[in-house]
C-alpha cells in the first residue's frame, strides 16, 4: 500500500513539473510573438540576438511596354461561319498552328519543312500583340522590299517565312494550303485600314545597349530563363507524336537559318522581351533589356542552317543596323552589325539620310 502511495505522489508530481514547464514556454512564445509584433527579429548569432528588423527592398517590377488601350485584337473567331471562304479561313489557321503536321518533315500533305510551326514566330496562330502578329499584313501588301528589292505579295512573304525560319521549300502559289493561309491572314486583317499599322503590330523594339550584346552573359540569361523549356541543348521537346514541337529549337538543324527575320538580334531581343519566358506578356514582361539583348546575342551565336543570301539587299545602304553579313555601305565591321553597339551604327545612317 505504502507503495502506491509513493507512486502516487511521484506522478503527481510529474504532472505539476510538466504543468508548470508548458506554463513558462507559453508565456515565453507569447513575449516573442508580442515582440516580434513591434518588429523584431531574433538570430542564433548573440551579436544579433535582438535586433530591429529592416524594412523590405523595394524591388521595381518591369512596367508595360504598351498601353493596353487601342492594341490590335484579332476578330471574333466565331464570326468565321459567316464568311464566303470559312473553311478556307478554317484550314488556313490550322496550317499556322500545326504547320509541321501537314508540311513538316513526316506531313500528311507534303515534307517540305523543318518541323517548326508558323505560329512558333506568329504567337497564337499570328494574333498576339507585340508578338508578330498578321493584324496588319493585308493592310500593307503589296509593297516593296528592300530585302528582295522587288514589290511582294502575301504569297511571297509566307514562302519566305518557309524558306528562312521553316528553312524548308517555297509552297506552290496555286496549292490549296497557300490559298488557305492568305484566307486566314486576310480575315484576321480586315478590319485595319489600306496603308496603316495597327498598334500591337510586329515586334517589340527594345531600347538599344550602349555595349555590345554579350554572348556568355546571354548564356547565363538562357540557363536560368529558356533551358527548362528549349532544352539545355536548345533543341527544344518534340510532340509525342512526331509532328512537331512542344518548344521549338532554338539552334541546330532544325531550328531557323541565318536568313530568318530573328537571325537579327534587334528582332529576337524584342520577340522575347514581350514574349518569353513562358508567362512574360507585353504588360508583364520578365527579362530586362539587357537580359533580351544578351539571350539574343547567344541564341543567335549557336550553330544553325545557313541560307544563302547573295540576292537578298540589292541596294546594300538599305540593310538594317543589325543585319550581320557585309558588305555594307558604311564603315562599321560585320561584328558590330551582329552585336553591336548599334547607337554609332544608327547615327551615321541618320546623318547619311
Amino acid at each position: 500500500m505504502d507503495s502506491m502511495n509513493s507512486s502516487f505522489v511521484k506522478l503527481i508530481g510529474l504532472l505539476t513539473g510538466l504543468l508548470a514547464l508548458t506554463v513558462v514556454l507559453t508565456a515565453v512564445v507569447g513575449g516573442l510573438v508580442y515582440l516580434g509584433s513591434f518588429g523584431w527579429v531574433f538570430s542564433d548569432r548573440p551579436d544579433l540576438a535582438l535586433t530591429e528588423e529592416k524594412p523590405p527592398v523595394n524591388i521595381p517590377a518591369n512596367l508595360s511596354l504598351a498601353d493596353p488601350a487601342g492594341m490590335w485584337l484579332a476578330p471574333d473567331w466565331t464570326s468565321v461561319e459567316a464568311e464566303a471562304n470559312a473553311d478556307d479561313i478554317r484550314y488556313g489557321r490550322e496550317l499556322v498552328a500545326n504547320t509541321a503536321a501537314f508540311l513538316g518533315p513526316a506531313g500528311k500533305v507534303k515534307a517540305m519543312s523543318n518541323g517548326m510551326n508558323c505560329q512558333n514566330c506568329h504567337l497564337n496562330a499570328g494574333t498576339a500583340p507585340l508578338g508578330n502578329n498578321y493584324g496588319s499584313v493585308l493592310a500593307n501588301y503589296p509593297k516593296l522590299r528592300a530585302r528582295s528589292g522587288t514589290e511582294e505579295d502575301i504569297p511571297k512573304r509566307i514562302n519566305d517565312c518557309f524558306e528562312r525560319s521553316l528553312n524548308g521549300q517555297p509552297l506552290e502559289r496555286d496549292s490549296r494550303e497557300m490559298k488557305a493561309m492568305v484566307a486566314y491572314i486576310s480575315w484576321l486583317g480586315k478590319d485595319v485600314p489600306k496603308g496603316q499599322m495597327a498598334k500591337g503590330s510586329g515586334i517589340y523594339e527594345v531600347p538599344l545597349l550602349d555595349r555590345a550584346a554579350d554572348p556568355a552573359k546571354g548564356k547565363l540569361v538562357y540557363e536560368r530563363q529558356c533551358a527548362s523549356c528549349h532544352q539545355p541543348d536548345g533543341q527544344g521537346v518534340g510532340k509525342p507524336d512526331g509532328t512537331g514541337y512542344l518548344y521549338p529549337p532554338l539552334w541546330g538543324a532544325h531550328s531557323y537559318n541565318s536568313g530568318a527575320g530573328l537571325f537579327r538580334l534587334s528582332r529576337f531581343a524584342g520577340y522575347v522581351k514581350a514574349n518569353m519566358p513562358l508567362g512574360a506578356s507585353y504588360e508583364s514582361p520578365i527579362l530586362s533589356d539587357e537580359e533580351a539583348w544578351d539571350v539574343a546575342a547567344y541564341v543567335n551565336s549557336l550553330e544553325r542552317p545557313q541560307k544563302d543570301l547573295s540576292k537578298d539587299w540589292p541596294d546594300i545602304s538599305k540593310k538594317p543596323m543589325d543585319h550581320p553579313f557585309g558588305p555594307y555601305s558604311d564603315g562599321f565591321s560585320e561584328e558590330q552589325h551582329k552585336f553591336g553597339p548599334f547607337g554609332p551604327i544608327q547615327d551615321a545612317k541618320s546623318k547619311s539620310k
